[in-house]
Formats: C-alpha cells, sequence, structure tokens
C-alpha cells in the first residue's frame, strides 16, 4: 500500500494515475491499434506464415506501430520486468479469439535461450500462455522445445530449403499427431516462428498454428 502511494501505476501513454491491475487509462485505450483478425480466415500473418511452413490458422492481437502504444506495452513486458503485462494481454486476447469449439491440442510458446532467461529473470510468453491454458482449457508444455544458442534465429531463406534446420531450435521429446498453437511475442519476417514450427511439423503427423501478441507492421 505504501509502495503504491509512493510509486503509484500510471498509463503507459498519457502518465496519468490509474489502478495497478491496467496499463493504460480508459481514454487511452482507444490508442491500441487491435488487428481485429480472423483466426480462421486468411490475414497477413496466415499469409506471411504460409510462405514457410504448412500453417492451420493465425491470429495476432496487436499491432507493433514504431511510434504507436502498443510497442511501449510491449516493452514493459519485455524489457522492464513487467511480467504481469502477459496477463493482461492474455485477457485481451481471449475477448478477441474464438476458437469455435475447434481448439488446438496443445498451446507451446518460443523459449528463451538458459543464459536469457536468467538475465530477464523470466520468459515473458509464460504467464500469457498460461492465463490463456487456463480460459480455453486447453493444456500447455514449456518443456517442448529448447532454444540451443544465445543468438537470433538466422532466417530460412527460401522455400527449397524450409525442411532444413539451423539447430537454433529443438524438440525435447516425441510429439505426433497433435495441433499445436505455437505462441511468439512480436511477429516480423517470420523466420522464428517457422524455425520452430518445422521442429514440431518433423516431429510427426502434427498440425500448427501460430498465436502472437503484436505484428511488426
Amino acid at each position: 500500500m505504501i509502495l503504491d502511494l509512493l510509486f503509484p501505476n500510471r498509463c503507459l501513454h498519457c502518465n496519468r494515475i490509474i489502478v495497478s491491475e491496467i496499463l493504460v487509462c480508459d481514454l487511452c485505450f482507444s490508442q491500441i491499434h487491435f488487428t481485429h483478425y480472423n483466426y480462421f480466415e486468411n490475414n497477413p500473418i496466415k499469409e506471411k506464415c504460409s510462405l514457410f511452413f504448412p500453417v492451420e490458422n493465425a491470429f495476432g492481437l496487436i499491432r507493433f506501430e514504431e511510434e504507436g502504444l502498443s510497442r511501449k506495452i510491449i516493452h514493459e513486458l519485455k524489457y522492464r520486468s513487467r511480467e504481469k503485462t502477459g496477463k493482461i494481454l492474455a485477457n485481451w486476447t481471449t475477448e478477441r479469439l474464438d476458437f469455435q469449439d475447434d481448439n488446438p491440442d496443445l498451446l507451446v510458446s518460443v523459449p528463451l535461450h538458459p543464459k536469457k532467461l536468467k538475465e530477464r529473470g523470466y520468459n515473458q510468453l509464460h504467464l500469457y500462455t498460461e492465463t490463456l491454458s487456463k480460459f480455453y482449457h486447453i493444456p500447455f508444455d514449456h518443456e517442448l522445445i529448447r532454444r540451443n544458442h544465445y543468438s537470433k534465429a538466422q532466417a530460412l531463406k527460401d522455400k527449397k530449403h524450409r525442411l532444413e534446420t539451423d539447430n537454433t531450435f529443438s524438440i525435447t521429446r516425441p510429439v505426433t499427431g497433435k495441433h499445436i498453437l505455437l505462441i511468439d511475442d512480436v511477429f516480423t519476417t517470420g523466420n522464428t516462428v517457422s524455425s520452430v514450427a518445422w521442429e514440431i511439423l518433423n516431429a510427426g503427423d502434427n498440425k500448427v498454428s501460430v498465436l502472437v501478441m503484436a505484428e511488426d507492421v
């Protein structure tokens, strides 16, 4: 209580004092640009993913604009130790994403390298994924995929080489016959998502859909 008085929670956009459970005030909420994509229909994320791997469905929550409020929100989550932002983003997602009784079998988030995890103290996707898991009643697995190198994923050059992996990620246990929803924070080129997706697809008769917090535009 004393800390709340000394260091009150403030809106990320206008700096107005707000309650601790939210990120932005009611007035600034309209400045967040949600994508309004349909998970089951073609959209820019699905179209980009399909250039790299066979994707079932795809959804992105917000637009990651250069100077927009969405960038501030993602940066709060990733770089300013506000892990609870993941739960808020998950709640926004559940208000906009309807699986229509066609739930994936498993939620899997893109992992951090252990060194990066130690530096940050948390994986920014875990609380987001766990909140979605509880809401949709879909199990999650934070250990299915391992990141092998302390570096950014290298781009997959073209469709001809899309079955090749650069050992950036590896799968830790056999999994087959599952529809896996792959979760990441920001979708840019799609290289990271595609690297993980191919590990899942090559592991067995699996299907992959994609969910991202933000799409870089």
